[in-house]
């Protein structure tokens, strides 16, 4: 019990440090219920969630998740007791919660969302729940809590909720000490199929692992996958592949139109256990019974496919079979043995080298540099301090935790204060809108932060060194000073879309020609972003909570065409801004946004081109009507730059080719325009 109150200890002063370092006085309890939502995501139950608290009569929900590839979706109800040792929660508690729960949801239903204020994130929710009610979505009803609730304290199941989860401190403290992350998923064949499934046993004595070659009805794995859902998949693979739910057409073509060929077209699934149950024996034939910590780690798709197959064309899968590779890792080799095999059994998907885990070179460096490179004091103190990059969640608690006495506590504290601490999922947040990508931003740290990962492979080496993460503190100056401002300006609603598109917006009017290295020595933005973030928030706020049609604001966040939108906003930056970005030839940044030498090359080829091709492609684009409005904005903008003798950016100089060659497509002639 002690080490669940330390933990328990540890989880407040986690939640505290977070209220602390978040600028708009965020209730405790959403920063519980968002730091739950990591926790799941992490642990395979959701793919990301929303924090939405809303309370009216006979109603509560703190937040919720809908996944459209999977047809599943979840509403959440956080009873924060905020008290260690945590506290008991009793069945009338809990049953009340999931009343609550369980109403909203039959609201929705009913049309609730009219009669919630338009363009509220609260009426979004509804909108959302309402649309995956009408879709036959599963729904799963959860209640967070920090105490500990009751065991068999579960109400009786609604016919239009596939199950009520429970996720107190115990359970969370299980999962996250278990060494894996995730919750032990343990199969009963005999139970799910009615029998043992007989196997082959591959016999090599020399091995550290046992093998099993077996045949798997479709029936089976639907079952399976709808009991367990996505946690079923391997988890790197799972989150970093994306291929959690995405159905393969010429696997569902072969369900619904030739399942007795599914087992000769299929390449089957590996799996992997750390223990089996068997039955029989080699000579008169083997049969498992049951597998523990069973997870597919390649055959993701296959099995979403099956069962997306019977969920939304209601297939027949009884006649399907499939292979599978039982691999078998004792318990406690589970956590290096298991993320190779998925490796290496999805080489099909070339699976980069660099897994995007908390323990790829990019992050430990990036870890490294965090512990070692102190930020200049601020005006008027002496005192430095230095910028916690917390490469695994819980890091900065731990490390807090390891100083014994309350004085070095004190110390660490003032060493690393709590609002100088960022995550992955932070990263992740202040480069993708620093790199012009808001949409992706709105989707949810998880989906943002596997972007985020994507991209960096793609972009191949990034040197990061002493200059990298000055720069990319800046750049998380830039927007935490953008979640100060706006907070300050109150807005009913959409906190984080303004946040993300306003940043965007100032990079991509700028070029991303803000002085990364002033805010650095500063430690702070300069008088010139701080008055033009108080111009654009406004104007963002009014674009995006206007989507086409009245449609869902929080859905609209996610697009492109709510990006382009607003990079096509017309709007005058304040004087003292513009007279702060530098002029002349562009000072080559590295890490993300950094132009390799193709790309570089690029950039020279626009920059010779005549301001007045510019000027003409754009007045003829008008006049014809012509491009998009935010293309005739570009050609516009780089004929000023060429004016002003300044370099586009990498971006700019991509988008400026396609451009130029649809104008001169369509006709456009200029001998400004040939290099």
């Amino acid at each position: 019990m002690t080490d669940l109150n330390d933990f328990c200890t540890n989880l407040q002063q986690e939640i505290l440090a977070d209220a602390q370092a978040r600028p708009d006085g965020t209730m405790l309890a959403d920063v519980y219920t968002s730091r739950m939502i990591e926790y799941l995501t992490e642990a395979g139950e959701l793919d990301d969630g929303e924090v939405c608290y809303h309370r009216a009569r006979g109603v509560e929900v703190s937040g919720y998740a809908v996944d459209d590839d999977d047809g599943t979706a979840s509403l959440f109800l956080s009873l924060f007791t905020q008290s260690a040792p945590p506290i008991g929660v009793g069945k009338l508690e809990l049953d009340g919660a999931f009343n609550r729960l369980t109403t909203f949801l039959h609201r929705c239903q009913d049309g609730y969302a009219a009669t919630l204020e338009e363009a509220s994130p609260a009426r979004d929710m509804a909108l959302r729940i309402n649309e995956a009610l009408r879709k036959g979505y599963t729904f799963r009803l959860y209640v967070l809590t920090d105490g500990v609730v009751t065991k068999g304290a579960l109400s009786a199941a609604d016919e239009k909720v596939a199950g009520y989860e429970v996720w107190d401190a115990e359970r969370l403290y299980r999962c996250l000490t278990s060494g894996r992350g995730r919750e032990r998923i343990d199969i009963n064949f005999e139970e799910l199929s009615g029998s043992p499934i007989p196997c082959l046993h591959a016999q090599d004595e020399a091995a550290d692992y046992d093998a099993y070659l077996l045949i798997l009805s479709g029936q089976v794995l639907n079952d399976m996958y709808a009991r367990y859902g996505p946690r079923l998949l391997e988890l790197n693979v799972r989150s970093f592949l994306q291929v959690r739910g995405k159905v393969n057409k010429g696997i569902r073509d072969t369900i619904l139109n030739e399942p007795e060929h599914f087992l000769a077209y299929n390449n089957g699934i590996s799996a992997t256990a750390s223990k089996v149950e068997l039955l029989g024996n080699e000579r008169v034939g083997l049969a498992i019974r049951s597998a523990v910590d069973f997870q597919i780690v390649n055959g993701g798709q296959t099995t979403a496919s099956i069962h997306h197959a019977v969920r939304a064309d209601k297939a027949d899968v009884s006649r399907i079979s499939v292979q599978a590779k039982l691999t078998v890792v004792p318990a406690d080799r589970v956590g290096a043995f298991v993320p190779l095999v998925s490796r290496y059994a999805n080489t099909q998907n070339k699976v980069n080298e660099a897994d995007f885990s908390a323990n790829d070179p990019f992050h430990v460096k990036l870890e490294e540099l965090s512990r070692t490179v102190w930020a200049p004091a601020v005006q008027g103190s002496a005192r430095q301090t230095k910028w916690f990059y917390e490469r695994a969640r819980g890091q900065y608690q731990d490390a807090l935790s390891r100083e014994v006495t309350t004085a070095r506590q004190r110390e660490f504290k003032a060493i690393y204060p709590a609002e100088k601490k960022f995550t992955k999922t932070d990263l992740a947040k202040f480069e993708n809108s620093w790199d012009q990508a808001p949409e992706m931003v709105s989707r949810g740290a998880e989906k943002n932060f596997r972007e985020f990962a994507l991209r960096l492979a793609r972009r191949g080496p990034i040197q990061v060194d002493e200059e990298f993460f000055r720069h990319l503190v800046a750049r998380a100056l830039i927007f935490r000073r953008a979640e100060e401002a706006i907070s300050a300006l109150h807005f009913p609603g959409y906190r984080a879309n303004v946040v993300t598109y306003t940043v965007a917006y100032l990079a991509h009017a700028t070029s991303q020609r803000i002085d990364l290295d002033l805010i650095w020595r500063q430690q702070s933005i300069t008088t010139g972003l701080r008055e033009a973030i108080d111009i654009v928030s406004p104007l963002v706020f009014k674009q995006i909570t206007n989507p086409p049609g009245a449609g869902n604001v929080t859905e609209w966040c996610k697009r492109t065409a709510c990006w382009d939108s607003v990079r096509d906003l017309n709007i005058n930056l304040p004087t003292t801004l513009i007279e702060e970005v530098p002029s002349g030839p562009r000072t080559t940044t590295r890490g993300m946004d950094a132009p390799s030498a193709g790309e570089q090359e690029l950039i020279q080829k626009i920059a010779a081109l005549e301001a007045e091709c510019w000027f003409k492609l754009a007045a003829w684009a008008k006049e014809t009507d012509n491009l998009q409005g935010w293309q005739r904005g570009i050609a516009f903008s780089l004929g000023r730059y060429k004016t002003m003798r300044r370099e586009p950016s990498r971006k700019q100089a991509q988008q400026a080719v396609i451009i130029l060659a649809e104008a001169q497509r369509l006709g456009f002639r200029a001998e400004a325009c040939k290099d």
